[in-house]
C-alpha cells in the first residue's frame, strides 16, 4: 500500500531549492490572481445582460416592385433576326428600338398583304351595301303589292255589293212579275167566266189570254236575270278570293327575295367584320417586327445574336435591368423558425463586400448593418426547403448604401425577444429553439 497518510518527503524537500525560493518571492503573481478574480466578477456580470435573441437567414438583394426587378424581352412572333440597334451596356427609353425581324411564314409573306386584305374589305363592304339597297327596294316593292292588292281588293268587294243589290232587284222584279201573273191569270178567269154568262165579249178573253201569256213570259225572263245575277254574286266573291291568292303569291315571293337578300347582307357583313379583324390583326403583327423596350434600364445581355439567326415565339432576346427601382432584400429561413418571424418586424441586414462588424446579441452596437422591416412572409416552401420573406429599408434608421448591386449576397438577423445571457447560453447548450410569442396587436387608440 501507498503511504499517502505520511508526510511526503519529495514536497518538503522541494522547498529546499533556490528556485522554487525565487518564483515564491515574485510579486507579479499576486496582479495576476487579481487579474483573474476581476475577469471572473466581469464574466458572471455579464451573463446577467440582456441579450437579444434572432434568427439568422441569407438571402441576396432583390427589388421590392415586381415590375423593377430584371427581365427579359421576348419575341411574340416569329421571325428572322435582320437588324440590331442595341448593344449590351445600352442604356434605352420605354419604347426604344431594340431588335428588327422579318417574317418566316407563308402566310404573312406577301408584301402587298396588308392592301390586298383592304381591298378586299372594302370589295365586301360595297357588296354589303348593295344587298342593303336590294333590301329597300324590295320593301317598297312589298308596300306597292300590299297597295295593288288592296285596291284589287276594294274594287272586287265594291263589284261583290253591286251583284248583291242586282240580285235583291232582280228577286224584286221577279216577285212583281209573279204578282202580275197571278192578277192576269185571274182576270183572264174573270173574262172567261164573264163571257160565258154574256157580259164580255170573245174578244176580251182574247186580249185578257193575250196578256197573261205575255206575263208568263216576262216572268221565265226575269227568272234568267236573277239567276244571271246570283251567278255574278258568286263570281264576284271567286275574284276577291282569286286577288287575295294572286297577291299573297306575289307578297310572299318579293318578302322571300328580301329574306335571301337580309341573309347574304348578314353573311357579307360577317366576311367584313372578319377581314377586318384580318386586317387589323396584320396591322398589329406589322409592329412586332420592332421589338421595342418595355420601360427604361439597361440592356445587359443579348441571349440571341446574329443576323438572319430564326427565332419563335416566345423566345428569349434580350435581358434588362430597370433604371429606377426600389431596393430590397430576399432571404430564406428555416422552417422551425417561420412561427417567430412576422410581417413588420424589425430585421438587421449587412451585406457581401461592405465593412461589418456584427454583435448577434446585441444588435446596438454591431457596426456596418442595417435597419430593416419585414414587408411579406411566404407561405410555402421554397425549392431550398426553406421560407423566403422580403425585407424592406426600415425609413426610421440610416439609409441603405447605393453601392449595393442587384443580386449581391446579404445576412440578416430577425430580433427577437430580450433574455439575460446566462439564459441563451443555457438555451444553445441544451439545443432549445429561441423563445416564441406573438406581436401585441395594437389597440385603436394605438394607431390613432
Amino acid at each position: 500500500m501507498l503511504n499517502i497518510s505520511k508526510k511526503n518527503p519529495i514536497t518538503e524537500n522541494i522547498e529546499q531549492f533556490s528556485a522554487v525560493k525565487k518564483l515564491s518571492n515574485r510579486p507579479h503573481y499576486k496582479i495576476l490572481n487579481k487579474i483573474i478574480l476581476g475577469v471572473s466578477i466581469i464574466g458572471i456580470l455579464i451573463l446577467f445582460l440582456p441579450w437579444t435573441q434572432n434568427i439568422s437567414g441569407s438571402g441576396a438583394v432583390t427589388t421590392l416592385k415586381p415590375d423593377q426587378r430584371p427581365q427579359t424581352i421576348h419575341s411574340v412572333i416569329a421571325g428572322r433576326i435582320e437588324k440590331w440597334y442595341v448593344k449590351e451596356g445600352d442604356f434605352v427609353k420605354k419604347g426604344d428600338t431594340i431588335l428588327f425581324i422579318s417574317e418566316v411564314k407563308e402566310d404573312y409573306l406577301d408584301p402587298n398583304l396588308m392592301e390586298n386584305t383592304k381591298n378586299q374589305m372594302e370589295a365586301k363592304k360595297m357588296a354589303q351595301e348593295s344587298y342593303g339597297g336590294k333590301v329597300n327596294s324590295l320593301s317598297s316593292q312589298i308596300a306597292a303589292i300590299e297597295n295593288e292588292k288592296n285596291l284589287k281588293l276594294q274594287q272586287a268587294k265594291n263589284k261583290i255589293r253591286q251583284a248583291v243589290l242586282k240580285v235583291k232587284s232582280d228577286s224584286m222584279d221577279l216577285i212583281a212579275v209573279r204578282t202580275q201573273v197571278k192578277i192576269a191569270t185571274t182576270q183572264f178567269n174573270r173574262s172567261i167566266t164573264l163571257n160565258k154568262e154574256g157580259l164580255k165579249p170573245l174578244t176580251d178573253v182574247e186580249e185578257k189570254r193575250l196578256k197573261l201569256q205575255d206575263v208568263e213570259a216576262k216572268i221565265i225572263t226575269q227568272e234568267n236575270k236573277y239567276i244571271g245575277s246570283q251567278n255574278e254574286l258568286i263570281n264576284a266573291k271567286v275574284e276577291v278570293n282569286r286577288i287575295a291568292a294572286e297577291y299573297a303569291e306575289k307578297d310572299s315571293k318579293a318578302k322571300s327575295d328580301q329574306y335571301t337578300a337580309l341573309s347574304n347582307q348578314y353573311d357579307t357583313k360577317a366576311q367584313v367584320n372578319k377581314l377586318e379583324n384580318q386586317y387589323t390583326n396584320y396591322k398589329i403583327r406589322n409592329g412586332m417586327y420592332y421589338i421595342k423596350a418595355p420601360q427604361n434600364g439597361y440592356v445587359n445581355r443579348a441571349i440571341q445574336s446574329g443576323i438572319g439567326e430564326t427565332i419563335k415565339e416566345g423566345t428569349q432576346i434580350v435581358s434588362i435591368m430597370p433604371s429606377s427601382y426600389e431596393i430590397a432584400v430576399e432571404t430564406f429561413v428555416n422552417p422551425n423558425d417561420l412561427p417567430l418571424v412576422h410581417k413588420g418586424e424589425k430585421v438587421r441586414v449587412w451585406f457581401d463586400g461592405w465593412p461589418t462588424i456584427v454583435f448577434s446579441g446585441w444588435p446596438n452596437m454591431s457596426y456596418g448593418t442595417f435597419g430593416g422591416k419585414i414587408v411579406a412572409v411566404e407561405n410555402f416552401i421554397s425549392e431550398n426547403g426553406k421560407f423566403r420573406v422580403l425585407i424592406a429599408p426600415d425609413k426610421d434608421e440610416v439609409a441603405w448604401p447605393k453601392q449595393v448591386s442587384m443580386g449581391s449576397g446579404a445576412q440578416t438577423l430577425a430580433l427577437l425577444d430580450n433574455v439575460p445571457v446566462w439564459f441563451e447560453i443555457w438555451r444553445t447548450l441544451n439545443g432549445f429553439p429561441p423563445n416564441y410569442y406573438q406581436p401585441k396587436a395594437k389597440t385603436a387608440k394605438d394607431k390613432k
